[in-house]
Parts: C-alpha cells; sequence; structure tokens
C-alpha cells in the first residue's frame, strides 16, 4: 500500500474537519417538520462499506455512525436498540446513517424497529474482497471449521446461517483449507443471506456493486442519493478511484469454492440487470 505523505494526510484531516464543522452549522438550522429516515449501510466486510458510508457522510443532512464510533458500536458490534434509539432521537440530522455489518441477518429486524428505513447492500467481487481481508484480518480458517463442527456459537460471523449453509461449509471445510479459500467461504455464506432473506425482493433495500461505484462514481452515487432523498453533487464524489480493482493476483481460492462464489456473484448480478 503506498505510503500517504504527511502533508496529504494533514490536508485530508483538515477538509474532513471542516466538513464536519460544516455539518454542525447545517444541523442546527431551522427546517421544516418531517419524519427522521434511518439509513443501514450493510454488506460483508472489505467490500466497500467504508468508502459509501464515506460519500454519505459528504451529505449535511446526514449523521453517520461508523462502526468504529463507540457511541453506536461495541468492538464493531451494534449497540442494542435502545442505545441506537437513543441517538436517532438526540441526531439533529434529517438521515440517520448506520453500518450494518456484523449484523446482516438482523437487517429486516432493524429496518422494521427504526421506520421509515432503507437500506443498502454493497457486494465487491469475491477475489479483490478475499485479497483485502487477508491484508486486514485472519483466523479465516479457524472461523469456518468453528461454523463446521458446530462450536460457532453466537459468533457474528456465524449469524443467521440456514441449515443448508451449514450443510455446504461442512463438506466444503477441511482441516488443510487455506485462508484464501476459508475467507472466499464466509464471503460466500455472509453474502447469501441476502437471497435467503428474499432481499431483492424487498423494495426498501438497493443492492450495489463496488465495481460499479468506483468506475462510474457520479451517476452511481446519483442514484444511491436519489434512492435515500437526498440531493447530490459532484463534489460527494471527487475522490473516488476505480485503482483498487483486480489490484492484485487473484488468491488461491479452491476450485469448489470458487464455484460458489461466482455463481453467487451472477445471482447479484442478476438482481442489479433486473431494477437497472
Amino acid at each position: 500500500m503506498a505510503e500517504v505523505s504527511p502533508l496529504k494526510h494533514a490536508g485530508e484531516q483538515i477538509a474532513y474537519r471542516a466538513l464536519l464543522a460544516r455539518k454542525w452549522l447545517a444541523h442546527r438550522l431551522p427546517r421544516a417538520a418531517q419524519p427522521r429516515r434511518h439509513v443501514f449501510v450493510a454488506g460483508m466486510q472489505r467490500s466497500g462499506t467504508n468508502m459509501l458510508m464515506d460519500l454519505i457522510e459528504r451529505s449535511t443532512l446526514t449523521d453517520v455512525y461508523h462502526e468504529r464510533d463507540p457511541r453506536a458500536f461495541d468492538n464493531y458490534l451494534m449497540r442494542e436498540p435502545a442505545v441506537i434509539r437513543g441517538l436517532v432521537e438526540r441526531s439533529r440530522a434529517p438521515h440517520f446513517v448506520i453500518k450494518c455489518l456484523c449484523e446482516l441477518e438482523r437487517l429486516p429486524a432493524l429496518m422494521d424497529e427504526f421506520q421509515p428505513s432503507k437500506g443498502l447492500w454493497i457486494v465487491r467481487e469475491y477475489r479483490d474482497a478475499v485479497n483485502s481481508a487477508l491484508v486486514s484480518f485472519g483466523r479465516f480458517s479457524q472461523q469456518v471449521e468453528r461454523v463446521a463442527k458446530g462450536k460457532a456459537g453466537s459468533e457474528w460471523f456465524a449469524g443467521g446461517m440456514s441449515d443448508d449453509t451449514k450443510r455446504i461449509v461442512r463438506e466444503l471445510w477441511h482441516p488443510d483449507m487455506n485462508e484464501a479459500s476459508a475467507a472466499a467461504l464466509i464471503w460466500y455464506f455472509r453474502n447469501r443471506l441476502f437471497f435467503e432473506m428474499a432481499l431483492e425482493r424487498d423494495a426498501r433495500i438497493r443492492l450495489l456493486s463496488y465495481e460499479a461505484l468506483v468506475t462510474d462514481p457520479a451517476n452511481e452515487c446519483e442514484r444511491v442519493f436519489d434512492f435515500l432523498g437526498l440531493p447530490f453533487s459532484p463534489f460527494i464524489t471527487r475522490k473516488v478511484f476505480a485503482s483498487s480493482i483486480s489490484k492484485k493476483t487473484p488468491p488461491p481460492v479452491s476450485d469448489d469454492v470458487a464455484q460458489l462464489c461466482a455463481g453467487l456473484m451472477q445471482r447479484f448480478a442478476g438482481v442489479r440487470d433486473a431494477h437497472g
């Protein structure tokens, strides 16, 4: 990863603080009474959710809670609904935006509880997502082993798994499974929740493609903002680049796992094509 110069980093920090200052002032301007809208940003880790949150945060009409924010999260896990409700009630922005990664299987329930709501589920090509995950995280083989042996318990990565998904994991896991294959298998069974919860038929949820967002940021982001009811300007996407696509050699994912992931990618592409 290229190093960011201290001068560039300082400039980015100043720009971010200036953005927060503008938002603070905007949130204190008188507005016509309207119901607060809630937005849940969902997807597998290393799939572009940080980028998507950053884009939404550039709107002065949003109050954004990343998973690193201790007010809303404890060790990357969303705090109980009562805590989130308190944050919503204290927020002065018309759009309350929060990450929903470790809680993917709870997305419909959260949207039912916090109404009106919209959801964004972003998907990244599995090989790039795996390469990024291998740099940022680890212990994927151990996680898959715990699922296969029925020892995952209440671990977030095993949340909401159907019996059929557990069967697939049991059939594919073996003691010599490498980290890349295990990470890809987790990408598969976490993203499979989208279809197991029939979210492709939920009008409140928009499926996004990481690749489409970084290769055509202005058009894709404008569609996202329109879906959320937010005004869009080119300022929002001025720092989005496509250099992360196929940046590295594909990871050594086993053929059986790769076939599953490729099939799921095709299903996601079908949903995107159907929705235009």
